[in-house]
């Protein structure tokens, strides 16, 4: 649990009954809106005997929150239609609370999973164990999933040498490098709360000898430019750093790298990949999630592929 966070605090909460669609957009808007220090988040469907049950978001505060813009954001993601039930109550557990019903998320070798999950990672998979309230914005994303089926597609193929994760967040895509391929990973991020963050869960996910994380803004850290070139880059982000990125970060990579870009919404590959293609890499591969695409491109040679 974070430093300072005390699930026994009187503790507000937010509950949206929807459609699976609508509560997944909903639950990956306000995971990126909120401190994940402040907030928890679970997006869960109820079981009600009906062949299709509604699904149920709860968004667990430990402050009493601006319910206009909780309103406006949730309105933003999902429509105007949408109820929300704000209430509020003390001595309870909020993030055990809002774990109920969260399942551990599969994604091929790699298991994203919560402490109560500890005991369901089957016994040949990578287990990555990540703090209850940063459940949502790691492997029950479309995005961080996405990244973690091509590593595990790769590895049945090539095994990379120098991995770096840009824009690392909680360290999930770092960890799952570490703990896969047993070498050194560098991990960067231009938040230092966030790099606060995935060093904790390094530590906890037993990847502290092989992951050095930093904060860095794009690729001009001394520690990158000093371990060129890199074989193997994650960087599960957003459309506009993605394309600012892709000149600098081509001139880290070794021939044949494999590049894995991520945070992109399905109208957005298209200009990513056009960025990538103008600095010599080619699309390997393409992941689609819920509304969210994940390229694996290649440094050098190969044949593109139509998105």
């Amino acid at each position: 649990m974070l430093e300072g966070l005390h699930p026994n605090n009187p503790t507000h909460v937010a509950r949206i009954v929807t459609d699976e669609m609508r509560a997944r957009r909903i639950a990956d808007l306000l995971g990126e809106s909120f401190d994940p220090t402040e907030t928890a988040i679970a997006a869960f469907e109820k079981e009600d005997g009906t062949a299709k049950p509604p699904w149920l978001v709860e968004v667990y505060f430990r402050t009493e929150p601006d319910e206009a813009s909780v309103r406006d954001l949730i309105a933003l993601a999902a429509g105007p239609d949408i109820e929300v039930i704000f209430d509020s109550f003390g001595d309870k557990d909020w993030v055990a609370a809002s774990l109920e019903g969260l399942v551990p998320v599969r994604a091929g070798r790699f298991t994203v999973h919560g402490s109560h999950d500890r005991q369901q990672v089957p016994a040949n998979s990578i287990g990555i164990e990540i703090e209850a309230a940063l459940a949502f914005g790691t492997g029950h994303h479309g995005t961080t999933r996405g990244c973690l089926l091509a590593l595990d597609d790769l590895l049945k193929r090539k095994r990379p040498n120098r991995p770096l994760d840009i824009g690392t967040g909680t360290g999930v895509l770092a960890i799952a490098a570490a703990r896969a391929l047993r070498l050194r990973v560098l991990a960067s991020d231009i938040d230092p709360i966030a790099i606060a963050t995935a060093r904790n869960n390094i530590r906890f996910n037993k990847a502290g000898a092989y992951v050095e994380s930093f904060v860095a803004r794009g690729t001009t850290a001394r520690a990158m430019q000093t371990n060129t070139p890199f074989d193997l880059v994650f960087a599960n982000i957003l459309m506009g750093p993605l394309v600012r990125l892709a000149a600098p970060m081509s001139r880290l990579l070794a021939p044949g790298a494999t590049v894995i870009l991520s945070g992109l919404l399905h109208s957005h590959a298209n200009a990513a990949l056009a960025a990538y293609r103008a600095q010599g890499l080619h699309l390997i591969r393409q992941i689609k999630i819920d509304e969210w695409t994940t390229l694996v491109l290649s440094y050098g040679g190969g044949k593109p592929k139509k998105l």
